[in-house]
């Protein structure tokens, strides 16, 4: 039979497509991931627009040590496993792809709206972005900097780097666990103040000139394809001090800026912004202004 991984988009109950709610409406199980990322809106809404009560939630322990009960009931019948955004975004949903295809099990994408294009709104130009990276949330014995080579890389190239933030979601709490008890701690969502923050620091850890906090322009994002959706670009230092609202939130380093992006980034520039351009030709000079600018 077939598991369908179908997209959910960005906003609410309503953003399936057509497809995908014909696909969950027939589907023998239906799996709702709720690991890489969520919606707007809770399971009891899906089940009433989607005309079901039998969702079962897939979070992270779910998806990261059970995944064959998603994919394996794909051997007798239909399975439908929804991810917020589009399915091919996240390198999770590549595994069950795979996992599922070596057992035999035909594998259908349904495609959906994710972070990943509508990030274009604010005006920067998609075929400008480099890779893509995650800034994971800094805690007292970890900080991690993986994301900062490929941002330098992205923006020595003249690239845009889209950063998607950490969401934490039924994380245990270690030391409950400690005492016997099995206490998940409340969901966090990393906002755009908090991730230029880390940015900051990752730039002054690394001194590698990959960015300059006080000038390089970097746009944030929140609620992406929701009526409220908040966009604002200055520099990190600038960003720092905006309130960008509730969940979820991305941002963007800005690599080479057209003066076409530039003037649809307008609206958003923060007051007196103090960002200078990186124009083509000027970024770096490549190598040698690395530690300069």
């Amino acid at each position: 039979m077939v598991l369908y991984i179908i997209g959910l988009g960005l906003y609410d109950e309503k953003d399936v497509t057509v497809r995908g709610l014909e696909l969950i409406k027939s589907s023998d199980k239906v799996f709702l991931e709720a690991y890489t990322s969520v919606l707007s809106v809770g399971k009891e809404r899906l089940e009433a627009f989607y005309g079901r009560d039998d969702i079962v939630v897939a979070d992270r322990d779910f998806v990261e040590c059970r995944a064959e009960d998603i994919y394996l009931p794909a051997k007798d019948g239909t399975v439908s496993f929804l991810v917020v955004g589009d399915p091919v975004c996240a390198t999770t949903h590549s595994d069950i792809m795979i996992r599922a295809r070596e057992e035999g099990i035909t594998v259908e994408v349904v495609h959906n709206a994710s972070a990943m294009g509508a990030v274009g709104c604010c005006g920067l130009q998609l075929y400008n972005f480099g890779q893509t990276v995650s800034v994971p949330y800094f805690d007292e014995n970890w900080r991690p900097t993986s994301f900062y080579p490929k941002i330098k890389y992205n923006r020595r190239g003249g690239m845009h780097t889209l950063c998607l933030l950490d969401i934490k979601v039924k994380e245990p709490d270690f030391e409950a666990m400690k005492r016997g008890r099995i206490v998940y701690l409340p969901p966090r969502f990393m906002s755009v103040n908090e991730a230029s923050e880390q940015l900051v620091e990752a730039e002054e850890v690394r001194k590698g000139g990959a960015y300059v906090p006080d000038k390089t322009l970097c746009v944030g994002l929140a609620r992406l394809g929701q009526p409220d959706q908040c966009i604002m670009a200055g520099t990190l230092e600038e960003l720092k001090e905006q309130d960008f609202g509730s969940p979820l939130h991305c941002m963007v380093i800005c690599g080479e800026v057209h003066e076409m992006e530039l003037e649809a980034l307008r609206p958003y520039l923060v007051e007196n912004s103090t960002f200078q351009i990186d124009s083509e030709g000027s970024l770096f000079d490549r190598d040698e202004q690395t530690n300069e600018s």
